[in-house]
């Protein structure tokens, strides 16, 4: 039978997986050893894991993360307290799932934005949408967009992807305007999306950072009280050589 027809129907249908897989069995001499069914089979998965790893790689590219890192990548050698069973809780992505929000706190260096992008790609891997943004960046660009009109759908991209991060949160003051934009964040993603934080500033310290009592009472009741801490302390791993090595506390509500 000749297979270039075929192929070609492969190609031009895109089914990539299928495509590679029948070229496989051409080179396998022994492939007639197999079902018509087993083979057909074959052919099945091969096409379903290429879609799930195009799926995957365009949801991480979409995610913009800072660090390409995993949740495999984490040393749980070092001596920084950080529980792994914790961590393996939250790598099942439930927390997610339950639309519950995570604040990594920490001094500067001590690997609060490694954690969240892992947690991130993580997330990418279980089927999830995640965005990694920086707060000063962001609302930067939403200032911007109430200019040139993307402002709604800015917010509506950030309302869609189940996994938003807010890196750097509490390093650059906040104007009316940013404490509003970010109450809008958190009021479209309360209870049906879930925000990660990281922050120099521990969470006692936000009110404060907030500025503005009533806003700041709107925002951190749509963002804390459904929310997993986790608390990171040591010198900065800048200073060190050999990955992630200092003490870190979870405390999950």
């Amino acid at each position: 039978m000749l297979m270039s027809p075929t192929l070609e129907k492969l190609k031009s249908l895109q089914l990539w997986g299928m495509l590679a897989a029948l070229e496989d069995q051409q080179r396998t001499p022994d492939i007639e050893g197999l079902t018509f069914d087993e083979r057909l089979a074959l052919l099945i998965d091969r096409e379903a894991t290429t879609r799930a790893d195009r799926r995957l790689r365009t949801r991480l590219s979409q995610a913009k993360l800072k660090i390409k890192t995993s949740i495999e990548d984490i040393d749980y050698r070092a001596k920084r307290g950080l529980d792994k069973n914790l961590m393996l809780d939250l790598a099942s992505g439930r927390w997610i799932d339950e639309h519950h929000n995570l604040l990594i706190t920490g001094p500067t260096g001590v690997g609060k934005t490694h954690l969240a992008c892992a947690l991130a790609n993580q997330a990418c891997r279980l089927g999830k949408k995640a965005l990694y943004q920086r707060l000063p960046r962001l609302l930067s660009e939403l200032e911007l967009g109430k200019g040139d009109g993307r402002y709604p759908n800015l917010l509506a991209g950030l309302q869609r992807v189940d996994l938003l991060i807010l890196d750097d949160w509490g390093l650059a003051p906040l104007s009316d305007p940013g404490r509003r934009d970010l109450l809008e964040i958190l009021d479209d993603r309360y209870h049906a999306k879930s925000t990660l934080i990281t922050s120099q500033l521990p969470v006692g310290a936000w009110h404060d950072y907030l500025a503005d009592p009533t806003l700041a009472d709107a925002i951190l009741d749509r963002l804390i009280h459904n929310a997993h801490h986790l608390t990171l302390r040591g010198d900065s791993l800048r200073k060190t050589k050999g990955g992630l090595t200092k003490t870190t506390t979870p405390d999950a509500q």
